[in-house]
């Protein structure tokens, strides 16, 4: 395959001529790191295989998008062609932009000693040695096949960064680095991370369950201090199984039929996954809450909202209507909530999450604040 021309039209949409990060996107193979990938169908997800398809290979390897690579505990490179895979993505390689992103701010210049978090396809880890040279760069990953599989085709690119086995969010980290960059979300900066970050040294993640980017500095004091970005972004939560814990299916099965609290709605039903701010604060406020969206034979729209301790709500907005029916059940009132933060976004023009203070304790305590609000993670 002559992958240069691609790599280099991916390198004008992930970064631009003459940044830090043109030459690096310009110069890395991405489909050598991708042989294999998943595809969305209506009976699961159907592997797709590269070098059977050159064409097909460097259109998916080189364009700015995602590329699921494991779903639940099946990895794309040890499934059966044609045997549709049903559950969650698991692992992936991530759109370059948001990778470039999230390295952008980690502020990466020569000399700097990076954590690449979550290792996956290896791309992230590649675009680093590119840009530091391999002796600074450690990437990691909870799962050893994936980081020996990165092992060996990052090798075959010619670089040899540390590659290590380990769960970043309950086990100390392998050193001391000037910046660690997390391709994974984290439902709290762990202590963990505070302990290698090195004096003045920097670490970028996004939050679990939302489209926040977290920056924060080291401060004396050994916690750390920075703030949300006005970038958004989001990648998988960090797990530490083959797979995520089961959806909430019987909390559902519940909000389908239950009638539980009916009330009415002045505002129709928002699809909260496509509203960035409104789903980054309801989550802050509700963590674990989960949203289900679809519409009904007569084209009314309906969403679900669910979360682990019971709470339910089912909303519908019948077709031509602006108002909402709402039903909801379980300890907490979950379309409330959101009704909150529907009126302040009203009301105020904005929420305060992006652009958000954020404080970090020694001990991985993290608090946003901005505009009166703050929430503790």
């Amino acid at each position: 395959m002559d992958w240069k021309p691609h790599a280099a039209a991916l390198a004008s949409q992930a970064a631009y001529p003459g940044s830090d990060w043109w030459i690096p996107v310009k110069e890395t193979p991405r489909h050598l790191l991708v042989e294999r990938w998943f595809t969305p169908g209506p009976r699961g997800w159907t592997v797709a295989d590269g070098p059977s398809d050159e064409e097909a290979w460097a259109a998916a390897a080189y364009a700015d998008t995602t590329l699921v690579t494991r779903v639940g505990a099946v990895h794309a490179d040890h499934a059966d062609a044609g045997r549709p895979v049903t559950g969650h993505p698991t692992s992936s390689s991530t759109l370059p932009s948001l990778v470039v992103t999230m390295l952008r701010h980690g502020r990466l210049t020569p000399g700097i000693r990076l954590l690449d978090l979550a290792t996956g396809s290896g791309y992230s880890a590649a675009l680093a040695c590119e840009r530091l040279g391999d002796r600074m760069v450690t990437t990691l990953d909870v799962d050893p096949y994936l980081t020996e599989v990165a092992r060996q085709r990052l090798g075959r690119l010619g670089w040899h960064p540390a590659i290590v086995a380990a769960d970043a969010s309950n086990e100390e980290l392998p050193g001391v680095f000037d910046r660690i960059v997390s391709m994974v979300s984290m439902p709290r900066i762990p202590a963990s991370w505070l302990t290698a970050l090195a004096p003045g040294g920097r670490l970028v993640t996004t939050l679990a369950g939302t489209g926040l980017i977290v920056t924060a500095d080291k401060t004396e004091d050994g916690g750390a201090a920075g703030r949300v970005e006005w970038d958004r972004g989001s990648f998988m939560t960090t797990r530490t199984s083959d797979d995520y814990p089961p959806a909430l299916g019987d909390v559902f099965a519940t909000a389908r039929t239950a009638e539980g609290e009916v009330t009415v709605s002045s505002f129709p039903v928002l699809d909260v996954m496509q509203a960035w701010e409104v789903w980054s604060m309801l989550s802050l406020t509700a963590p674990g809450i989960e949203h289900r969206t679809g519409t009904a034979g007569d084209g009314s729209r309906m969403t679900w909202m669910l979360h682990p301790d019971g709470s339910w709500a089912r909303a519908r907005t019948e077709q031509g209507e602006h108002t909402t029916t709402v039903h909801q059940g379980g300890p907490r009132r979950l379309y409330d909530l959101l009704e909150e933060i529907r009126w302040r976004w009203l009301e105020r023009g904005e929420l305060p999450v992006y652009g958000a203070q954020v404080t970090i304790t020694p001990d991985g305590k993290t608090t946003l604040a901005r505009d009166g609000w703050s929430v503790t993670l």
